[in-house]
């Protein structure tokens, strides 16, 4: 378990470092795609990491107490056919 906390911890301070993207602030060169400015593919680039991460982290640290469904309290009052 603590591998496994570790690891996610890891991997969100990583992404959190990457976001930084301090060397691309004073150069729009080389255009990616011929009309992409560096910077904002790599943010694209970026914006799909974070999701990744994200879908990561739900499947494997979100907690199972929120899965459980308790049944709804039924009014009485509805079965009056």
């Amino acid at each position: 378990m603590k591998l496994k906390t570790f690891l996610l911890t890891a991997l969100l301070a990583v992404v959190y470092v990457l976001h930084q993207d301090f060397w691309n602030w004073k150069e729009a060169y080389p255009l990616i795609f011929g009309f992409l400015p560096i910077g904002l593919a790599y943010q694209a680039g970026y914006s799909i990491l974070a999701a990744a991460m994200m879908a990561v982290l739900v499947r494997i640290a979100w907690p199972k107490l929120l899965e459980t469904i308790e049944p709804e309290a039924r009014d009485p009052r509805e079965n009056l056919s």
